[in-house]
């Protein structure tokens, strides 16, 4: 069945059909002034049966693009994000940053103003607002964060640049691309291009050279402390098994550095937590594989004569303007791919090198999380409410297979240390430091994962950040429930921590003027029942909150979401500047 009409079509009727074709599921769409051609090509489709690509309807962009992140961050499948001129492409704000450095494919397209304004075509300026959006250059809104950004000119070549930003988006490193077009180019008319949408596929992935290979291997096997550090190898889920081979055969522990997934089972005895830098101070061969800063270089480097290898899709972080980390080998290569590798080249056999390695990083592993057992137990015994206990507890009402996403920031590792996961495509963060991600986040993820639980872990600052008005509302509206889980201590601790860092012992420090004080008194649970008929409810005890966690996870099971949000310690007692 053909399914645009067979000799003449809209250039949005082609956007529209080309985003199928490519297997597009949905539209993220916040619709403006800019997009009646595209609504009624939309509703043509509707009329002759076609339901894809999907409509969701958002009402806030930065949710929008978050929802096509989580939905790609699962399928690493590109979905369209559809926003509002220059307006609606601001309100994109950090989102569009963190996609860019989460590096996931996102299409995003926004229409531009029309360009004329006397009735010489269709789709021209017909308000006084058609004025006011024109900017002089509506694409530097985002140009530092798209991998490609372009503008349609005419219909005739709409297929194609759907494909080329397709392309571009899935191709590693992936990332957003950008489109616009005004609409008078929308409602063109034009003949319909021939265009084979299976020909426009990502670059190949890409091997390591073989010489580079066999040195690594001949380096690891040699080692006295070797150390494999990532961050997220795991966004391709099959390379998890890949890396615990490789650890095993080679006696290597890893370290999983402000991971955005998972890369290696946390309860694996080669797993030594999240902290590489008392490891990286003693390694005498380090593995970067799949992170974007290994360690920090003031707090820890690999000692003088450590071998460095530096193993990423862009091993150079050539978006980022400062940065540099000294390597032996810089290495652009598919880390899945180099794994292969390595599992085809090791030698059969026993190693007793790779077994007393092994040995000794299971030692390291079991005071790490003895440590981080007595430090619960201490909570737990005391009837504290912290992360840890709150982890804790989350971690005995869910299953293995519940995907957990944590944007609890400041206190982010010690979720992680308190609720482990174990399986790829189980845990899911944010490499992007726009907060809020998790809401739009998280409602992604769920569509991607229908029959999963997902819960989601945020501190109160990243609650306000995410937009909830609008997350609950589509969570409602599309029956995507996810348990949301706000750890509230009170404010930005983040901020608090980074002045300590800096000024520890000064005036702010020692007289509480931090500025970060949000104080206790917004009801998050009312929040979500107000803009989604979410249920919830707030915990000040501990007594309380494994009912009220086991509650929220009855709910979303029964089609409901639900927040629980959970009263920490403040962290500022601060009294309020007199306004």
């Amino acid at each position: 069945m053909s399914e645009v009409p067979p000799r003449a079509a809209t250039a949005a009727a082609l956007l529209i059909d080309a985003l199928r074709r490519a297997g597009v599921r949905y539209l993220f769409a916040n619709f403006g002034s800019d997009h009646p051609a595209i609504i009624e090509a939309l509703a043509a489709d509707r009329e002759r049966g076609l339901q894809a690509p999907a409509v969701v309807l958002c009402p806030h962009e930065y949710v929008a693009l978050s929802a096509a992140h989580g939905y790609a961050a699962v399928t690493g499948e590109p979905q369209a994000v559809l926003v509002h001129t220059d307006v609606g492409t601001a309100n994109l704000g950090g989102a569009v940053h963190n996609a860019a450095r989460a590096r996931v494919p996102v299409f995003v397209f926004a229409g531009l103003t029309p360009f004329t304004l006397e009735g010489e075509l269709p789709g021209g300026r017909n308000t006084h607002i058609n004025h006011l959006q024109d900017t002089a250059d509506q694409h530097a809104l985002v140009r530092q964060y798209v991998k490609w950004s372009y503008d349609i000119r005419t219909g005739r070549n709409v297929p194609q640049l759907v494909g080329r930003a397709l392309q571009l988006a899935t191709s590693a490193p992936a990332g957003p691309v950008y489109l616009t077009g005004a609409r008078e180019v929308l409602a063109e008319e034009v003949p319909v291009p021939e265009v084979a949408a299976d020909r426009w596929g990502p670059v190949a992935r890409v091997p390591a050279p073989e010489a580079v290979v066999d040195e690594l291997i001949a380096d690891l096997q040699a080692a006295r402390a070797p150390l494999v550090v990532t961050s997220y190898l795991g966004r391709t889920q099959s390379s998890v098994d890949k890396l615990v081979a490789v650890a095993e055969r080679l006696g290597v522990p890893v370290v999983e550095y402000n991971a955005e997934v998972l890369s290696f089972p946390h309860d694996h005895a080669l797993h030594l937590g999240d902290d590489p830098h008392p490891f990286v101070a003693a390694a005498d061969v380090v593995l970067a594989l799949d992170t974007d800063v290994p360690w920090i270089a003031a707090s820890a480097q690999p000692p003088a004569g450590a071998k460095v290898y530096v193993v990423n899709e862009d091993p150079l972080q050539e978006s980022i303007p400062l940065w540099y980390l000294p390597a032996d080998h810089h290495v652009r290569a598919d880390s899945g791919l180099v794994l292969d590798q390595i599992l085809d080249r090791l030698p059969a056999g026993e190693d007793p090198r790779a077994a007393r390695r092994a040995a000794e990083a299971a030692a390291a592993g079991r005071r790490i999380r003895a440590e981080h057992e007595r430090a619960a137990a201490a909570d737990m015994a005391a009837g504290r409410l912290t992360p840890a206990t709150v982890a804790r507890v989350i971690a005995g009402l869910v299953d293995e297979e519940t995907i957990v996403l944590n944007e609890a920031i400041s206190v982010a590792p010690e979720v992680w240390k308190h609720l482990p996961r174990t399986l790829p495509g189980t845990l899911y963060g944010n490499r992007g430091t726009s907060l809020g991600w998790s809401g739009g986040g998280a409602l992604g993820i769920k569509l991607a994962a229908p029959d999963s639980t997902v819960v989601a872990i945020v501190g109160d600052g990243t609650f306000y950040f995410s937009v909830p008005s609008a997350t609950y509302w589509i969570a409602q509206r599309y029956g995507l429930p996810v348990l949301t889980v706000v750890l509230d201590n009170g404010g930005w601790n983040a901020t608090k921590r980074n002045l300590r860092r800096q000024y520890d012992g000064g005036a702010a420090d020692r007289t509480d003027r931090y500025w970060v004080n949000l104080q206790q008194s917004a009801d998050f649970p009312g929040i979500a029942a107000a803009a989604g008929q979410a249920r919830g409810t707030t915990v000040t005890r501990f007594e309380d909150l494994e009912d009220a966690l086991r509650a929220g996870l009855d709910d979303v099971a029964a089609g409901v979401p639900a927040v629980v949000s959970v009263r920490l310690d403040p962290i500022s007692h601060q009294a309020e500047d007199p306004v």
